[in-house]
């Protein structure tokens, strides 16, 4: 018996390739199938080769080895010690940090857009991502490439694998990215960061920046199996972001929650910036696309304001981006920002995955999707559907994480949505749709309720049933979860942003 002939290498050599170099062709191998049998034009990003967006799959198959997002420790040891060994690289520029329960995505985006309008180079790390992990670090108010992802995995993973080799609990996924873009901002260089926690505050990762300005956006229940039930708990937690000598933004909170903030402002001598009182939505009125406002921001008032965006909400969160951004930048009653400049900026904002369309048109239901995943943010998106658009019949498509107040969702949803089809999205954290269903009867009663475990199929279902009542004012809402949003745009084919 003879032994079998060795795999060639490249040109015929016969030499067998390395290990990483099998590793390499495997995954562009498996890149090249996903073209090939996919009817979806992002599969690969126009700026990549397939080489550098398989690299990209790989380094992301190598951060989900790692200790998930979802879990946090109370203790900043291992990312301060990753940060040092890097030099510090948090420590370049300003930083506008964020924390709340919602609202910080589209907030930050607003920040940046208003940085980038005035001539700042800004960087912006946010999370999570809708469809792609490259949307959460961001240079010039863009996303980076997949090969300039990888780059910064590679400029911090030979001090990660040091680190690593140093401690019983390896670094997490999130410390990593962490320091990724902290890196990559430092690299750039930027001039303004825009920092969003990713999960609390006082024990996020990101709280190793020392920020100028500590931004809280409202505070309510969420991640109830990591932060507690306690919503001054949580206040207490989120509060920890904002640093001695630095300026806080906060929005409009419950009056015990915005105590705690307060104390906290006192306790390190922060300057306060109260939403209501130093700045805020002085006008709003409904626009085609949008809405058009006036702003008190802490330097004066800004009017003929256009926000591409629906929602009082989306309004208040402009409030505070401006407030943060003329903080940051030192502006005040002598010295306001450029008001040209602030409409620009706003003009420009977009927010995927919150209330955005994906289709309509005549004869066609509107479809929207929102990426509302708990009670506070479902209220938030059923007062704009049904104070800013006029649907005879609305249907709501529901995916929604188990480890969420699914009901408290849907009875949020419910004054909102005539009847709902639940679902489920790919993330193993998704909620059983049989489950779902189950709590959707006991809000909108058996009639209203249908159940489609494909996503795909569930908004086609949403759709039939919304074109049921004519082909005016019939809509579809796909809501429930980040990730369920995320999803539903790429259905659409929508590219990340």
């Amino acid at each position: 018996m003879t032994d079998p002939e060795p795999p060639e290498g490249p040109e015929g050599t016969g030499e067998v390739p390395a290990p990483e170099e099998q590793a390499q062709d495997a995954v562009i191998s498996h890149v090249l199938d996903q073209i090939r049998g996919s009817d979806t034009p992002d599969v690969v990003p126009a700026q990549s080769t397939v080489a550098e967006y398989a690299e990209f799959l790989a380094v992301e198959a190598e951060l989900d080895r790692r200790w998930p997002e979802t879990v946090m420790e109370p203790s900043l040891d291992r990312i301060r010690t990753l940060v040092e060994v890097l030099g510090d690289p948090q420590t370049g520029y300003p930083v506008v940090h964020l924390t709340g329960t919602n609202g910080k995505t589209s907030t930050s985006r607003m920040v940046d857009a208003i940085l980038s309008e005035i001539g700042l180079r800004t960087g912006r790390y946010t999370s999570p991502h809708l469809q792609r992990a490259t949307e959460r670090i961001n240079l010039d108010n863009r996303p980076i490439s997949p090969a300039r992802y990888v780059q910064a995995y590679r400029d911090v993973e030979p001090f990660v694998d040091l680190l690593d080799a140093k401690n019983e609990i390896k670094l997490s996924k999130f410390e990593v990215l962490t320091a990724m873009a902290y890196s990559a901002f430092a690299d750039a260089p930027v001039e303004a960061g825009i920092v969003e926690v990713g999960l609390g505050g006082r024990w996020d990762a990101t709280n190793v920046v020392d920020a100028k300005v500590a931004v809280v956006t409202p505070v309510g229940l969420d991640h109830a199996e990591y932060l507690g039930t306690d919503l001054l708990g949580i206040a207490r937690e989120k509060a920890g972001i904002i640093k001695p000598g630095s300026v806080a933004v906060l929005a409009a909170q419950d009056k015990a929650v915005a105590e705690v903030l307060i104390e906290r402002c006192a306790e390190v001598g922060a300057q306060v910036a109260r939403e209501g009182a130093e700045f805020g939505v002085r006008e709003r009125e409904l626009a085609v696309g949008g809405q058009r406002l006036e702003l008190q921001g802490l330097s004066g008032r800004y009017d003929e304001i256009f926000l591409p965006l629906h929602g009082e909400h989306q309004a208040s969160n402009a409030a505070i981006a401006l407030a943060a951004a003329e903080a940051l930048v030192g502006a005040g009653p002598q010295q306001p920002l450029d008001p040209e400049a602030v409409r620009a900026a706003f003009a420009s904002v977009t927010s995927p995955g919150r209330l955005e369309p994906m289709q309509g048109g005549p004869g066609r239901p509107t479809v929207l999707i929102d990426a509302a995943h708990n009670p506070h943010g479902a209220r938030a998106l059923a007062a704009a559907l049904m104070s800013e658009f006029r649907f005879t019949r609305l249907v709501g498509v529901i995916g929604v994480m188990r480890d969420k107040d699914a009901k408290g969702l849907l009875e949020a949803l419910e004054p909102a949505v005539h009847e709902v089809v639940v679902t489920m999205n790919s993330s193993p954290r998704a909620m059983d749709p049989d489950a779902l269903a189950a709590l959707a009867v006991e809000v909108f009663g058996r009639d209203r309720v249908s159940v489609e475990p494909q996503l795909a199929a569930a908004i086609d279902q949403g759709v039939e049933l919304a074109e049921e009542a004519g082909d005016s004012g019939v809509g579809v809402i796909v809501t429930g979860s980040v990730v369920t949003a995320g999803e539903a745009r790429s259905i659409f084919g929508k590219e990340p942003a």
